[in-house]
């Protein structure tokens, strides 16, 4: 069982234990399991399958928590959490998250109308018939109904490039007003989490409600949820919920800190300061003994005061950072400037909009000083992959062009090559071989079982001409989960093959995930960051594999193409 599958299990009984009011340190057990198990960078079930380890020494893996694991592992199934899903279904626990239901009118919804879904609930309203219902009415049925559309939008997560451009015009647009003296985004977009579900901005202003003023002037602002003294909170089109925050100088430190999270490494900081006799919360950093502020105006005075250096905010999630910086071992994370090439990229001779002079020319602008052109083999039919006779067209075409950009840019014959269904690769290897860079990746078949999926993807890495394997989980954030694959036996077969593993720059990909490039970088395996770019403008998403990188604490020595080519290819076991 993979361990996202059993930190499912223990957030959602969290989560049902929580809705059913029960003792708050037994839920608290349940997230603390389920983060600590999401946050391994190696497999759960091969941790138990070792007799010298025990899962239970890891920090927020207690005996109960080890008890369920392993029933979890050896069967699927938790009977818990069975049992509490039949007592309280999902339906009421998704009516309960709207504004102003709450979890006992859930309940009795769901109950006297038979609600199964949010569409019945939607009928419901719409047929009048929860107006006629005792203790609830015609007003508190427009609300449901006007809450139901704003709960269904807000829970949809956005990539965080999208979090990226909205919190950018933003910006811009709080940068005219002249009372901001300091202004800085938090949260979750500050740490580069894959998606962003709200938008946290601090502001230290000479005039607060003028700047929350200003705010309300934004041109997408659809709504004023609330305005206090200190805080104001608008929707922006639909749903989405953005908070600016108004701090005193002296606090703004502090309070980026804290409002940037994750709650998991506050609580650690917190945890910290008091055995240091301090106390830190989103005003400053305070002493126990006669409560005088200490620090608060920086965050590296914040974290300085409880003996630590300044944590990237992308590290925040509780894993290793506090170590790392306690022992002086903090890795310098890679930042867009180191990259030197891009080695994922279409042109139009298969499903790409550009030409490849006009990929290469693109590149050039953007200070690469080496591509590969990686069009998609005949397997990718809707695609109008490229069968033997036609990759060797195109390659020859790159060996003509490659002499008008000498000196500016090498241009590299590749390919990407689909693994088949049945194992095998999509091209002969006396195709493969003539060329400089071969990508492996799985576009079919992703539903099959695991063990099937993990030998096609092992024989891949074992063939002689693969260079990389691309998009490795093969998800797509908010539309299709990973398929289920051995990513531990595949990470051991690269490191034994010499091969390496892309993170794909995609905003709707970002595969490898952050666990999975911590795992990377603990096996000492390269990984390459590449655009999968379909257009010259696709070259541009750089930017959001560098910041999911980063999330996995990887240097610049973690990335095989920060280094020049001729470099990077002894790197790679091809023949």
């Amino acid at each position: 069982m993979e361990n996202a599958a059993i930190a499912a299990v223990f957030e959602e009984m969290a989560e049902l234990l929580e809705f059913r009011s029960e003792n708050p340190f037994r839920i608290r057990a349940y997230r603390n399991g389920a983060k600590a198990i999401r946050d391994l960078d190696e497999s759960v079930t091969s941790i138990l399958a070792d007799d010298t380890r025990d899962l239970s020494s890891i920090p927020g893996i207690g005996k109960t928590l080890l008890d369920k694991t392993k029933t979890l592992v050896s069967s699927g199934q938790l009977p818990q959490l069975l049992k509490l899903r039949q007592e309280i279904p999902d339906v009421v626990i998704q009516m309960a998250r709207i504004p102003g239901l709450g979890a006992k009118k859930a309940i009795k919804l769901q109950q006297e109308l038979q609600i199964d879904s949010l569409s019945d609930l939607r009928a419901a309203c719409q047929q009048d018939r929860i107006a006629k219902l005792k203790g609830f009415g015609g007003k508190t049925q427009q609300a449901i109904l006007d809450g139901l559309a704003i709960a269904e939008a807000a829970a949809e997560r956005i990539y965080w490039s999208q979090g990226d451009q909205l919190a950018k015009a933003i910006g811009q647009h709080m940068e005219n007003c002249p009372v901001i003296r300091k202004m800085a985004w938090a949260g979750s977009y500050r740490r580069g989490r894959e998606t962003v579900g709200d938008l946290d901005l601090l502001i230290v202003a000479e005039d607060r409600p003028t700047a929350m003023d200003h705010l309300e002037t934004y041109p997408e602002l659809s709504s004023t949820i609330l305005r206090g003294e200190t805080k104001i909170s608008i929707r922006v089109g639909k749903a989405f919920q953005v908070d600016m925050r108004a701090v005193d100088d002296n606090q703004f430190g502090a309070a980026l800190q804290y409002f940037t999270g994750s709650q998991a490494h506050n609580i650690h900081t917190r945890r910290i300061a008091k055995e240091n006799g301090l106390k830190i919360n989103e005003y400053g950093v305070f002493s126990l003994e006669d409560n005088a502020q200490v620090a608060g105006e920086t965050e590296e005075d914040v974290y300085a005061a409880i003996g630590l250096r300044w944590i990237a905010p992308e590290l925040r999630e509780d894993r290793h950072e506090f170590e790392w910086s306690r022992e002086d071992k903090l890795p310098q994370l890679i930042e867009q400037k180191d990259i030197c090439g891009d080695l994922h990229m279409h042109t139009n001779a298969t499903d790409g909009a550009a030409t490849l002079r006009e990929m290469a020319d693109a590149a050039v602008t953007r200070n690469l000083s080496y591509i590969a052109i990686t069009d998609h083999s005949q397997r990718v039919s809707m695609a109008r992959g490229l069968d033997a006779e036609r990759l060797r067209a195109q390659w020859n075409m790159i060996d003509q062009v490659r002499t008008e950009y000498e000196g500016r840019l090498t241009i590299l014959k590749g390919i990407e090559c689909d693994i088949l269904e049945p194992g095998g690769m999509d091209l002969p290897d006396d195709c493969l071989e003539e060329a400089d860079w071969v990508l492996a990746s799985i576009h079919y078949g992703q539903k099959q079982p695991r063990d099937q999926i993990t030998e096609r993807l092992l024989g891949a890495i074992e063939n002689p001409w693969v260079s990389c394997i691309a998009h490795p989980t093969g998800r797509l954030i908010n539309r299709r989960p990973p398929y289920e694959v051995d990513m531990e036996s595949v990470m051991q077969a690269v490191k034994q093959h010499g091969k390496l593993l892309e993170l794909n720059a995609n905003p709707a990909r970002l595969d490898l995930n952050d666990v999975h490039l911590a795992a990377a970088k603990r096996l000492g395996i390269p990984v390459v960051i590449s655009s999968d770019a379909h257009s010259t403008d696709g070259l541009d998403v750089m930017r959001y594999g560098i910041k999911q990188a980063r999330r996995g604490g990887l240097s610049r020595e973690d990335v095989g193409n920060t280094r020049p080519w001729e470099e990077l290819k002894t790197l790679v076991q091809r023949g």
